[in-house]
């Protein structure tokens, strides 16, 4: 059982929260910086990784995201594999820019200089992979709880549960969408409400919004394993607790 000071377990929500406010931010700010470019060509907005070309907003808030979910400790190796795959995808993603219109076929693109068609390939596999990781951690380790589950903590789970199946069902939609010729814009609809759905999780772990978190006579049910926390009364020094969840 893992023991953590109070200093330990802020410092673990605050890592959630800003995963969180980061993949909430990513597209609006991807949008803006590239929108007050000038001579923008035709479909600079159809996604977000499409504002690669435009503005280094796509690099700056999906790289710090991604080094964040690597550098996270979770409850055991799958937490961490988890994870850390996450991050990896996510940076294959800026490492590997998508194909555009206004880019001749056959341009080398990217840190690694591949042909812009190839560099495309490996773009939305990283991409798919990216999101549906993120559903998995969500469904499966975001929803872990100890042996006994407050009212508060079910509700949680109801809202992991619905952004983890949201990410697999809009992911799905997507190809769909793509593969029977949407329109351009279609995709970064669907990607602005992946990285919502992404971002609402990790806030909810991070325990941002307080009404959804457990109250202090509830506490014990924020360890793995049920197991309440230590040196909680009101002259023990430091306060510490297992792992939160």
């Amino acid at each position: 059982m893992a023991i953590l000071s109070t200093k330990e377990v802020r410092m673990y929500l605050r890592i959630r929260n800003l995963c969180g406010l980061l993949g909430i931010i990513l597209p609006w700010i991807a949008l803006f910086s590239a929108g007050i470019v000038l001579n923008k060509p035709e479909g600079w907005w159809w996604s977000i990784s499409a504002t690669y070309y435009q503005s280094p907003a796509l690099v700056g808030v999906l790289v710090p995201a991604c080094i964040v979910m690597m550098s996270y400790i979770g409850y055991d190796w799958k937490d961490n594999l988890i994870t850390t795959l996450t991050g990896i995808f996510g940076l294959g993603i800026v490492l590997f820019p998508c194909k555009v219109d206004w880019i001749a076929d056959g341009s080398a693109v990217g840190f690694f200089q591949l042909p812009i068609e190839v560099s495309q390939i490996i773009h939305t596999a990283c991409a798919l992979l990216f999101f549906l990781c993120s559903a998995i951690n969500t469904l499966c380790q975001f929803t872990r709880h100890g042996s006994t589950m407050t009212d508060r903590k079910k509700v949680r789970n109801l809202i992991y549960r619905i952004c983890g199946w949201g990410m697999i069902g809009f992911e799905a939609l997507l190809v769909a969408l793509v593969l029977l010729g949407a329109p351009g814009w279609v995709v970064m609809v669907i990607e602005i409400v992946l990285l919502h759905l992404f971002g609402f999780a990790w806030l909810v772990k991070g325990e941002f919004f307080p009404f959804l978190n457990d109250k202090e006579e509830e506490a014990e049910a924020l360890t793995e394993d049920g197991e309440p926390i230590v040196g909680a009364g009101p002259h023990s020094a430091p306060k510490i607790r297992t792992q939160v969840e």
